[in-house]
């Protein structure tokens, strides 16, 4: 087939001569603000082929024709719903369609690594759940490169397995050794952590000895069937995975035992054996393996790897293909990066279904055409939980079917060195992990197992970067949503979220004040869905708000599928807040026109934020004056209204005392730029007999030092007869402190010790606090951290740097590859050695990890303390009273006395081991405890619901289709020779 189509990395590329090349023709590529201003074609889709695969092979082109026909229903999609992004077809020969069409870019070495068939929405969709044993021959034989090859099989196996698959891994020569050896007769969930585990284990394989495949193969049967009667693992399709370079049995009576057609391991399922060979002249007579339903292949090089793996996955979708079932999967979350937006990084899911023809010839062998696809951004599910009757506090989540987390406000994939990378394991962060006060999983059980109802709990919740803490009570509604394997989650914050207060006014009132130039909306909340139009997308809330209510924008109004464009509660709602909240913006000008007021120009903003997302801002300095640039923009995440939260300062000043104000200095996220400015707010609430919400927060922020020139003037304020203190803070003997009620210092007379934890200047004194009872510790865990571990990497050119190392080092590889050229006649083994001998040196890195840490709050009931502390040889007394209106205290310390022996008490995190440590445990049994606790941990699965679809065993399944080389049959010879290979090299 003579077919020229838009190869993705190719197109639109010239050669010397100017000419485009071939597969590179002219397409026009335009930024679409849907994409992210990506250059995209939304009239037609391309085709990217993976780098190693030749793009004009015959069976690429003809599909790619055949599949040319996707065009139009991904753009009749489109049309139907703007709301979709990326959608695509994966082809089982390779080959990835992409709408809409956009030009790919290799990486820095030219390639271009990307295949769709190994990619989790694929083989989600591709396969059913599956229980796998893999086997690796480790006798002599394998030795030097089929020993490499066999361990990149093994990880390329490992890539292939997602969270709902079961799996173990067994090396076998004259003895079983499992790979960890503490997961003896059972399986484990393929989850990241324990994949990564696995593959840090093969680097200890070697090989030697004779390779008794019969004993591998029936500890792989037993192990499978025992898994299976334990309810746990896939209970769905079962495989095992034997890579090997030959064997010298067909074992029949091995799988007559186990797996023949009439005597299955279990009712409706039966054991997949995929043969994986290393070398071509031992393939012949293993084909008595596909007697049952089975598969081979083999692999030659490194480079057969990834391709030849890839084959048994087409060989599990049988079954599905055969039952002609459109199972629709969707994917944990992950993170596009070609979709970046301003606040970072969009979380996905991929909804997927396997595609095949309906052809009888084609059904009845169970060939899969590929999987179809579109994601989902994860913030589209939550669009219909409108933010503003969650409360200041509350917040929307879900969960897939294994626990983890699909969205959450507390989710970070993200960390920071130097720029934002992703975490290893972001998209298995369990709900356990960032609800962690329920201990006993309830919730998280309950969600798994897709339940309706309704759980309560004391949370702390952190704000401001981790440092500061809330303590609510949550109530938690959750449901399953229904056709897809995920369940809802609601927190809903006592005191919070559960009253509303309602308000009418016209249209015409609203409209006036909310064209005011200081009102801003929460751009990340839904009042109206400007996705629903393409001509609507470059429009702010604000405008789809006016056009809306003006009825000049009539695709917004109420029209079939648009007919929830607007949110009609909310906009009045929201126009009601701009009527009420517009005689402040003329008690603002008024002060910003008294110049006695603010002369020196120390308040620099002004705020005020309701409960439906509307913000007044008033500057009272010049834009470009202002000390904190970032105050109030979206570079600022922490303080303005968005998807998961209301403002920080919103937050704090609904949780203090009504009436009262809430001070605090900014962190910032660098140690060297310590925060020059001061926040001040306060929540807004009717005081009347009635039950109430907080419907507004207000507030300024103003220069540190202008803040603590005013300290510094009050505290010097006394209400003796002759105008004079008896005792200020201007005296050497005593040290005077600004502190809130989380412990962080405002005002110090070393101004250095702004921003810093009181116990960290004042250890003695804060520790005596904590034992009045003035200030309590909490104790905060971290799930998601990150933390610097040193790492052995090996160097082996540092051998050189020891001659008698170098020296012993090549006499032993020059005998062993001599003995096994002679034996093995393995040309490739000639030039791989894995008796080299390597240095080792240290490399730090950062690597997921839990950390606990302290968190400190003020006891509001104690207004006024005094204590001393017996240090040394002297006596520290001190002073702590608080501030009326506020969350700050005044504390006075002693100077004179110095209480060094005392540590200072800090806020750093430390890492959680999981380690128990008993100072009478001998090195050995440390060592025995030690591994217990790693194997305990590698056994525990938390509670998971398996995928509710499941085509693991077909009777019309053609088990006689198992390999590339069925015409040939086994020679005596040929079978011989390996056997005595074998013998010889032990």
């Amino acid at each position: 087939l003579q077919y020229e189509y838009f190869n993705a990395v190719l197109i639109n590329e010239r050669d010397e001569e100017g000419n485009y090349l071939e597969l590179g023709k002219e397409f026009i590529l335009v930024p679409n603000d849907h994409f992210n201003n990506l250059p995209v074609n939304i009239s037609l889709s391309d085709v990217q082929v993976p780098t190693n695969m030749y793009n004009k092979d015959p069976a690429i082109v003809n599909g790619v024709y055949w599949s040319e026909s996707l065009n139009k229903v991904f753009v009749d999609n489109f049309d139907r719903d703007p709301s979709l992004i990326w959608q695509y077809f994966g082809s089982a020969k390779g080959f990835f369609r992409q709408y809409p069409g956009i030009k790919w870019e290799p990486d820095e070495n030219g390639v271009i690594a990307f295949d769709c068939r190994n990619r989790k929405w694929y083989i989600q969709a591709a396969t059913s759940p599956k229980d796998v044993v893999i086997l690796v021959d480790v006798s002599g034989s394998m030795k030097g490169l089929r020993l490499t090859i066999a361990k990149q099989t093994v990880s390329s196996i490992l890539d292939t397995l997602g969270d709902d698959d079961f799996f173990n891994i067994i090396a076998y020569n004259e003895e079983l050794h499992y790979v960890e050896p503490c997961l003896n007769g059972t399986l484990v969930q393929a989850d990241r952590a324990n994949k990564e585990h696995f593959r840090e284990h093969l680097d200890k394989l070697f090989a030697k000895g004779i390779g008794m495949l019969d004993i591998a193969l029936n500890e792989a049967f037993n192990m499978l069937n025992e898994f299976n009667h334990t309810g746990q693992g896939s209970i769905c399709s079962q495989a095992i995975m034997l890579i090997t370079d030959g064997a010298v049995d067909t074992y029949d009576t091995i799988f007559a035992k186990y797996n023949w057609p009439d005597r299955k391991v279990n009712i409706n399922h039966t054991v997949l054996l995929v043969a994986i060979f290393l070398n071509l002249f031992c393939l012949v007579y293993n084909l008595e393996l596909c007697v049952f339903t089975g598969f081979f292949t083999q692999i030659s090089t490194l480079a057969d790897v990834q391709e030849n793996v890839m084959e048994y996955l087409h060989v599990l979708s049988r079954p599905k293909v055969i039952d002609q079932e459109h199972d629709v999967v969707w994917t944990e979350a992950y993170i596009d990066s070609t979709l970046a937006d301003d606040q970072g990084l969009v979380l996905m899911t991929t909804v997927a279904m396997p595609v095949f023809s309906k052809q009888n010839e084609t059904r009845s062998k169970g060939i899969l055409l590929g999987v179809v696809g579109t994601d989902v951004p994860v913030k589209e599910l939550l669009k219909t939980i409108p933010k503003y009757k969650l409360g200041i506090h509350g917040y929307a989540f879900a969960i897939t079917n294994n626990g983890y987390i699909l969205t959450h406000p507390e989710l970070r994939p993200l960390y920071e060195e130097g720029k934002k990378r992703r975490k290893p394991n972001y998209s298995s962060v369990d709900l356990s992990e960032v609800e962690w006060e329920d201990r006993d999983d309830v919730l998280r059980n309950a969600m798994v197992n897709r339940k309706t109802g309704k759980f309560s709990m004391e949370v702390k919740k952190t704000v401001d970067k981790g440092k500061r803490v809330l303590v609510m009570t949550n109530d938690y509604y959750y449901t399953d949503i229904k056709g897809t394997p995920f369940s809802l989650g609601v927190a809903l914050s006592r005191g919070h979220g559960k009253y509303f207060f309602r308000g009418n006014v016209t249209v015409e009132e609203g409209l006036h004040d909310l064209e005011h130039p200081d009102v801003s909306l929460a751009d990340e909340w839904s009042y109206c869905n400007t996705d629903l139009h393409p001509e609507h997308r470059q429009m702010t809330q604000l405008e789809a708000i006016k056009r809306y209510l003006t009825g000049k924008e009539p695709l917004l109004q109420c029209k079939y599928f648009v007919k929830y464009a607007c949110d009609k509660e909310l906009i009045q709602e929201v126009l009601f807040d701009a009527v009420v909240s517009a005689p402040i913006e003329a008690y603002w000008t008024s002060l910003a026109l008294n110049k006695s007021e603010n002369s020196d120009k120390g308040v620099e903003v002004a705020f005020l934020g309701t409960r439906t997302g509307l913000s007044r801002i008033n500057l009272f300095v010049g834009p470009e004056q202002l000390t904190n640039q970032d105050f109030l923009t979206a570079e600022d995440k922490e303080n303005i209204f968005n998807a998961d939260h209301f403002p920080l300062w919103y937050r704090r000043a609904a949780e203090q005392i009504p009436g009262s104000f809430v001070y605090s200095i900014p962190f910032s996220t660098e140690t060297a730029n310590k925060s020059n400015v001061v926040t001040a707010s306060t929540a807004i609430q009717l005081l009347d007999d009635r039950k109430s919400p907080v419907v507004a927060a207000v507030g300024i922020q103003m220069k540190l030092e202008f803040f603590q020139r005013k300290f510094w003037t009050a505290s010097r304020q006394c209400a003796s007869l002759d105008g004079r203190c008896a005792i200020s803070c201007d005296d050497e003997a005593i040290n005077c402190y600004l502190i809130d009620n989380n412990g962080f210092i405002l005002v110090s007379e070393d101004y250095r010790q702004t921003g810093y934890f009181f116990g960290e200047v004042e250890g003695a004194v804060m520790n005596k606090l904590l034992t009045m009872g003035s200030f309590k510790r909490i104790t905060l865990y971290d799930y998601q951290a990150m933390c610097r571990t040193n790492k052995e990497s090996s160097d082996s050119a540092h051998s050189l740097l020891d001659p008698y190392n170098a020296f012993f080092a090549a006499v032993k590889w020059i005998m062993t590859e001599l003995v096994l050229f002679l034996v093995e006649f393995n040309l490739c083994s000639w030039w791989h050695s894995d008796l080299t001998a390597k240095a080792q040196r240290l490399k730090q890195t950062l690597e997921p990890c839990d950390t606990e840490y302290p968190a400190f709050v003020s006891e509001r009931t104690i207004k006024e303390t005094t204590g001393n502390i017996a240090c040394d040889d002297c006596f520290k007394s001190f002073v702590i009273q608080q501030i009326p209106s506020s969350n700050l205290f005044m504390v006075v310390v002693d100077n004179e006395c110095f209480c060094d022996s005392v540590p200072p008490i800090t806020m750093a995190p430390i890492e959680i081991r999981y380690i128990l440590l008993f100072a009478k445990l001998s090195l050995l049994n440390y060592f025995v405890h030690n591994e217990s606790l790693k194997c305990e941990r590698l056994k525990s699965q938390k509670i998971r619901r398996r995928p509710e679809s499941c085509h693991g065993f077909h009777p019309e399944e053609n088990a006689r289709e198992c390999g590339g080389v069925s015409g040939l049959s086994a020679k005596p010879p040929l079978v011989l020779l390996p056997l005595l290979l074998t013998i010889f090299s032990r």
